[in-house]
């Protein structure tokens, strides 16, 4: 499932959300990352939504667009707001991604959804950017992942030792190395 809103050329589009789509499949799942997204990936339950807006305003409005997509269709699982253009900064990003968690209370959804964040550059607090361990939200665009809070609790439910998910992230980034991950990054875009 696919929305745009953006007036890029298709070609463009397509190759975002193939680039986004094998990150997925590469990355998140195969490296089984997020052990929850085989299955929404298999399914068709996650919903790729690309916006060329280059400001903060426009892209909050362009969250709210997909919360509300998401109050309408229960079949969607989780949705992910690439952004191709405007937040390449990483810094830029991370402002952004704290208006959205902001948005998201203001507009009473606390508790009811999400928002996880990924991004070509994500560097996690006290981390070196270099880390192995950033590769874990290292994404082939900024994006914003908005995830069905009941959905992940009742995931998290099921699974053995839910606490562990980001240190064995971590862990195996890191035996993985940095080099062999940024090409599997990389390898992306091919």
């Amino acid at each position: 499932m696919t929305d745009t809103t953006t007036s890029m050329p298709a070609v463009e589009q397509q190759a975002i959300l193939q680039a986004t789509q094998k990150w997925l499949q590469t990355i998140v799942i195969g490296l089984n990352f997020c052990p929850f997204a085989q299955r929404e990936f298999d399914a068709n339950r996650i919903h790729y939504a690309i916006t060329d807006h280059r400001k903060t305003e426009d892209v909050l409005a362009a969250l709210q667009v997909e919360w509300q997509r998401l109050d309408q269709q229960s079949d969607i699982a989780t949705t992910l707001l690439v952004l191709p253009y405007g937040f390449e900064g990483f810094w830029d990003y991370l402002d952004l991604v704290d208006m959205a968690e902001q948005l998201l209370v203001m507009d009473g959804y606390e508790g009811i959804y999400q928002v996880a964040s990924f991004h070509p550059d994500y560097c996690f607090a006290d981390a070196d950017e270099q880390d192995p361990a950033n590769f874990t939200n290292r994404s082939p665009y900024p994006m914003l992942h908005i995830l069905r809070e009941d959905q992940l609790s009742q995931a998290l439910d099921h699974h053995p030792d839910p606490e562990a998910i980001p240190a064995t992230n971590m862990a195996k980034a890191r035996a993985m190395g940095y080099q062999q991950l940024e090409t599997l990054r990389l390898a992306c875009f091919k």
